[in-house]
């Protein structure tokens, strides 16, 4: 099927919009040996990748992306970027080996393009094929691997990582597929399997597996000798002293070495000299942008060689240009030999009557905007009516939510059924298809028509493919350490002092050692780990409690009462709102649709569940009160702008109270720009309103002809009288004064309230409200293509000076973040010594509010380059023009904390950048370096901090029931006050009071000693806080079925299960049962059982009594009520098998008895 002109190979091709350059290349990769296209920058590369793969599967598609670091920086390309790079290298060293087969496109950009690649020939000479059945040492895959840039650690999360447990090695080699696991018998690999990089299980089995190298270098001794000559030849013997020539020498790979690439190799060649029979088109504008980088590579060297002298510790020596990149003329004589077509998006000018033509002319569009009167999908209806007479009409959008929704409703308006294919070789002559592909703006030729959902609705909603939640890779992280603050269920807070092995009795039994105030020291066995909880994050004011004092359980009851008041009065909030009425709203069909695609973003699963929520909440016939929480940036604004959207088209008004002129300004302007061209008046009320404007909207409200109206607590002012006020919408609640709260509650009657709140809630505090307040959490943040680029490194004045140059060169600005107020002035300096004529403006806590208020807006408005600030900036800003973030002593915030600032970026389409800077002179801590590694891994899994007690500060607890929270959260610690009010809450539901035996549920563990080892070995997971994660997730363990499922994941992970892992999984099994029992001591020797219930109680005495009975004198029970089961214990393997049954019979004798 034909869908644009013939092309020939001139010098320019006209016509190339950018749908079209798919087609192009597919008509021109049939005329050549091999065609490389060269496209201006990496988002242009993703799409004409995506187009191609979308066009047809007979050609073969290989991408090259440039090094998304800069020229001559301190850091290395991305680690996916690298797999990418030896990939494609590999693959076009075999096809420049190969003849016949498909045709071939390659894909780069101009940067790529410009950059020099060591021989083709190296690539092919170091690849290492695996396969089931081989018989290859462990230790001859381990030397290749680290030979080849690969990092040895203790549990594999990312490419480039390997790790040895036993017979088992675990490698990521590729990025474009999961990790996978070889499964040794002696030196035979057994089998080959992939499995997941989060939860660390197996999954399908593979018979074959190619590790390539990691880097573009190998550091072998040939390599290193090359490089220390080359080194000392290009800058003389003084540089045998710099930390990059020392670290080679040793053999060492350090971050940036790539940047020295021609001297790790033989000289390097750029793409053209390696394929010089392959045919190159370059993209539209790609002239401009390949003289802008030779600008932007120049200037790095010089400003390299300027710094040189000055650097204290780090040197920096460049290396010359042309060693590493193409010069300016190296590119002009490419251009003479003939071997180039350049595209064009304009159409053929009558002068250049040899040059190609595709025919294909931009089409209309009917969004907002567009000059049609009807609404979008109807108008495009129209359109392709008359189009499919003649041609085939394609419409395309770049996920299927999205193509369902747009075929949907234009589908409506047309008589033609809709055609979904895969591929674009798929349609015929005539008809109208539908085909998933990321385009932006279609085209018109007199072969096809293809209409983008871009070009329909104005904006394109295409939803990413969906991440999974890292749970377990943050569990892991954010484990206890050593100095941590733990607080014990019956003890009290303590400082966690680390895991020890205990010897007694020739057996050995792992154990946290806890000390309290006093020096007093404790011991609690792993397996009843669960008695402990994280103070939380803040801890280092708390003091310690005396072990055995009165203190910590007179502090716990007092607060327990305390918190069963707040249940009773949440209960009470709860019965008022059911009986509340209100009028029932429903979305009003099509018009809806349409206003929910004029979102220019993906929605992610859990805004999608809130949304529904609300919309089932309007539609009850109740006046409902519904809490949305989630960070900035997770969306939850559109939850409001879609609430408000349903209930001002049934007619009702609708107020948004904001805390800030700020944040009231930025939802005005959203709010309107969503509601052109619907019957929707829509006004902002704040106190920059001029007096008169602000008379007319108050005039406007009270008469109804304001139906939609944006403001700050202005808008509880008793002066302000509704027409017909339906939806209430409170953004940011947390930030509003008591005062204002009480207003708010009285507003609250038979109308809809919708509260927006910035803080996390943790999920398990969530669990503790649920069905107490209507409450939507989303969590997940909106993965946009282009992920957060995090930098972790000392402060480098030439990097950040870039950094800020290029923020600005692209029209952008940047967040400057401080950790003390003390430090502006000093940064400020510094700044301005980087780059003397930046606009800078500051911001941080000390201010009075209206002066905080003017410097926030005026960033907004664009009038500074920099916000200079504390950590004030955290939540609350939305700036999309932001996108670069530099954090100064990024050590001396906590994960949290680093989390929420960085989500300050990255809120457009905009590739965003954050570096989080340390001082070069200080050593960091453990904790410190750990979190800064934790950020930049966070970086590569894409993954969304899921809002848990263990990675959530202190005030993750936030304002949700009242001010005096957090002071009871100090008190007791965050894990187990949640613990405590999920508990009150469900008793106050269930209208019951709490009896001592329940209260006492949650505060003890039972204690079993078997005799036997119980322990984790270091040899089997030698990694400390794998290690302690995995005791809490076995102390935490409740139903047998997990106990086998934990089991299966242990001999995945880390190959057979010891005896002494077997033993705590064993006696995990037994403290469920004695849970059910009331049994608080179970002692095993060698003529049999102890066991102690706890109080003294059983449920059912009477059936014991029968029980013991019926045993033949083989069980009594003491007159200290502990009962004593006499049975043969000497073998120490079988007492947990003889223990289980005894404990089956006595926790029997309760089912019996229900």
């Amino acid at each position: 099927m034909k869908f644009i002109n013939k092309i020939n190979l001139s010098k320019q091709i006209y016509g190339c919009l950018d749908a079209v350059i798919p087609l192009v290349l597919a008509q021109l990769s049939e005329q050549t040996n091999g065609l490389v296209f060269i496209a201006r920058d990496d988002v242009r590369l993703a799409r004409i990748e995506a187009g191609l793969l979308a066009l047809s599967d007979q050609i073969e598609v290989v991408s090259l992306p440039a090094w998304d670091c800069l020229p001559y920086d301190r850091v290395s390309a991305h680690s996916t970027i690298t797999a990418k790079r030896v990939q494609t290298l590999s693959r076009l060293a075999v096809l420049n080996s190969e003849t016949g087969g498909k045709p071939v496109v390659l894909l780069t950009t101009v940067n790529g393009w410009l950059q020099k690649l060591p021989r083709l020939s190296y690539f092919a000479d170091t690849s290492l094929h695996l396969q089931a059945g081989q018989t290859i040492t462990q230790e001859t895959i381990s030397a290749f691997l680290s030979r080849n840039g690969f990092r040895r650690t203790q549990t594999v999360r990312e490419y480039g990582e390997y790790s040895v447990r036993g017979g088992i090695l675990d490698i990521y080699p590729h990025t474009d597929q999961l990790p996978v696991r070889l499964d040794f018998f002696g030196d035979e690999i057994e089998s080959i399997k992939f499995f997941d990089s989060l939860s660390q299980r197996s999954e399908a089995a593979i018979s074959q597996v190619d590790i390539r190298p990691a880097h573009e270098y190998l550091l072998d001794e040939d390599t290193i000798t090359r490089f220390r000559q080359g080194y000392l030849k290009q800058f003389g013997g003084r540089a045998a002293r710099d930390h990059i020539y020392e670290a080679v020498s040793a053999g060492q790979t350090t971050a940036g070495l790539e940047h020295w690439l021609a001297l790790l190799h033989d000289g390097l060649l750029s793409v053209h000299d390696q394929l010089p029979e392959w045919r190159y088109l370059f993209d539209v504008d790609a002239e401009a942008v390949w003289q802008a980088r030779l600008d932007q590579i120049a200037d790095f060297y010089q400003a390299r060689m300027e710094a040189v002298g000055t650097e204290q510790d780090q040197v920096y020596r460049p290396l010359p240009p042309e060693q590493m990149y193409l010069t300016s003329a190296e590119v002009t004589s490419f251009h003479a030999e003939g071997q180039t077509t350049i595209l064009s998006g304009f159409s053929r000018p009558e002068t250049a009557a040899s040059d190609s033509d595709t025919g294909a002319r931009l089409g209309p569009t009917f969004g907002a905007g567009a000059a049609s009167e009807a609404s979008p999908s109807v108008a495009a209806a129209q359109h392709i009516r008359q189009a499919v007479q003649t041609r085939p009409v394609i419409l395309t959008a770049a996920s299927t939510g999205s193509l369902t929704r747009m075929t949907e409703l234009i589908g409506g308006h047309l008589e033609a059924a809709i055609t979904q294919v895969d591929r674009l070789d798929q349609v015929g002559s005539s008809g109208c298809y539908a085909l998933l592909s990321p385009v932006e703006a279609g085209f018109e030729s007199p072969f096809a028509c293809l209409i983008t959902e871009q070009d329909v609705f104005g904006v394109r909603s295409s939803r990413p493919q969906g991440r999974r939640r890292a749970d377990d890779f943050l569990r892991e992280v954010s484990s206890l350490e050593a100095g941590d603050l733990v607080v014990h269920v019956e003890h009290g807070i303590g400082r966690y002092e680390g895991l020890e092995t205990i010897r007694s009795d020739g057996t050995d039994h792992d154990c946290l050692h806890l000390s309290y105030a006093g020096g007093d020291r404790l011991y609690l066995p792993v397996e009843n780990i669960e008695l402990l909880s994280r103070y939380g994050q803040e801890g280092s004011e708390a003091s310690l409690d005396k072990l055995g004092g009165a203190g910590w359980q007179a502090r716990k009851a007092k607060i327990k009462g305390r918190i069963r008041e707040m249940a009773d009065q949440l209960m009470k909030i709860a019965a008022k709102r059911e009986v509340a009425t209100a009028e029932p709203l429903s979305p009003p069909d099509g018009v809806f649709a349409e206003f929910c695609a004029r979102f220019g973003h993906p929605e992610t699963d859990d805004q999608l569940d809130a949304i529904s929520d609300v919309l089932t909440d309007l539609s009850s016939g109740r006046a409902t009160d519904r809490l949305i929480c989630g960070d900035v940036g997770f969306g939850k604004t559109e939850v409001a702008l879609r609430a408000a959207f349903v209930a001002a088209m049934a007619g009702y008004q609708v107020a948004l109270v904001t805390p800030t002129t700020l944040l009231a300004r930025q939802h005005g302007r959203l709010f309107e720009e969503r509601f052109k061209g619907f019957p929707v008046n829509v006004a902002t009320l704040s106190r920059m309103a001029k007096p008169k404007e602000a008379a007319n909207i108050k005039a406007g409200l009270k008469d109804g002809s304001v139906q939609m109206v944006v403001g700050t607590h202005a808008l509880l002012a008793k002066s302000i009288e509704f027409n017909n006020l339906g939806l209430l919408i409170i953004d940011e609640e947390q930030n509003f004064g008591v005062a204002q709260k009480e207003r708010l509650k009285e507003l609250r009657g038979d109308i809809h309230v919708l509260t927006l709140s910035a803080t996390p809630i943790p999920r398990t505090l969530q669990l503790a409200l649920s069905g107490v307040r209507n409450m939507s959490i989303i969590a997940t943040p909106p993965v946009d293509r282009l992920a957060v680029r995090t930098f972790v490194g000392g402060w480098d004045g030439v990097v950040l000076k870039e950094a800020i140059l290029r923020e600005r060169f692209r029209g952008g600005q940047t967040f400057m973040v401080c950790p003390r107020i003390s430090d502006l002035s000093r940064i400020y300096d510094r700044l301005i010594t980087l780059v003397p004529d930046l606009k800078i403006l500051t911001a941080h806590g000390k201010m009075s509010a209206t002066e905080l208020d003017q410097a926030m807006t005026d960033f907004g408005d664009g009038a500074a380059d920099v916000l200079l600030s504390t950590n004030i900036i955290e939540s609350g800003i939305d700036i999309p023009t932001a996108n670069t973030l530099i954090i100064h002593r990024s050590d001396m915030f906590g994960l949290a904390q680093l989390y929420q600032l960085r989500g300050r970026v990255g809120r457009s389409k905009e590739r965003a950048y954050a570096y989080l800077t340390t001082d070069p002179q200080m050593i960091l801590t453990p904790q410190a370096r750990r979190r800064l590694e934790v950020m930049q891994t966070l970086d590569k899994l894409g993954a969304g901090f899921s809002l848990a007690s263990y990675d959530m500060d202190i005030r993750g607890a936030g304002n949700l029931l009242g001010d005096e929270q957090s002071g009871h959260v100090k008190e007791v610690g965050i894990e187990l006050y949640q613990d405590m009010l999920k508990q009150a809450v469900e008793a106050a539901r269930l209208d019951r009071a709490e009896t001592a035996e329940e209260e006492a549920e949650t505060g003890w563990s039972p204690q079993i000693t078997l005799g036997t080892s119980v322990l984790i070995p270091d040899a089997y997971v030698p990694d400390l806080s794998v290690r302690l994660s995995l005791y809490r997730r076995i102390g935490a363990l409740a139903e047998s079925d997990d106990v086998s499922l934990i089991s299966a994941e242990l001999v995945d992970r880390f190959g057979p299960v010891p005896q002494s892992v077997k033993n705590l999984l064993e006696i995990v099994v037994l403290k469920q049962f004695c849970k059910r029992c009331n049994i608080q001591k179970l002692d095993a020797g060698d003529k049999g059982f102890a066991l102690s219930f706890k109080d003294n109680h059983f449920a059912r005495p009477d059936q014991l009594i029968g029980w013991i009975a019926k045993q033949g004198g083989a069980v009594q029970l003491r007159a200290d009520h502990k009962l004593i089961i006499k049975t043969d214990l000497k073998t120490k393997e079988a007492r947990a098998d003889q223990a289980r049954g005894y404990l089956q019979d006595i926790a029997g004798l309760l089912d019996n008895a229900a």
